[in-house]
């Protein structure tokens, strides 16, 4: 939940800035890139708040993690067992 709420306060912090700066000052007039740029950060937590809480859902890490190409892979156990013969377990 920490993630989540710090996320949602990065991407609406550019935003809430410019309505203060533009209330706040009578002569400031924000370019119109301004704006664009304030409201896709506002527009890409809302795009990524599914997706923090999908990784968060067990079953969705273990798929990404089953993903990753250079995941190191566990080492092959021998699956062949030696019988012992009647003539070695005299000894």
């Amino acid at each position: 939940m920490i993630i989540v709420s710090a996320w949602y306060a990065i991407t609406d912090l550019p935003m809430n800035v410019v309505y203060m700066l533009l209330n706040v000052t009578d002569k400031m007039l924000a370019p119109r890139g301004v704006y664009s740029a304030t409201m896709f950060i506002s527009f890409l937590y809302i795009c990524t708040n599914p997706f923090i809480y999908a990784v968060k859902f067990e079953p969705v890490k273990r798929v990404l993690l089953g993903l990753i190409p250079c995941k190191k892979t566990p080492p092959v156990q021998p699956t062949e067992s030696v019988a012992r013969t009647a003539a070695s377990s005299r000894k």
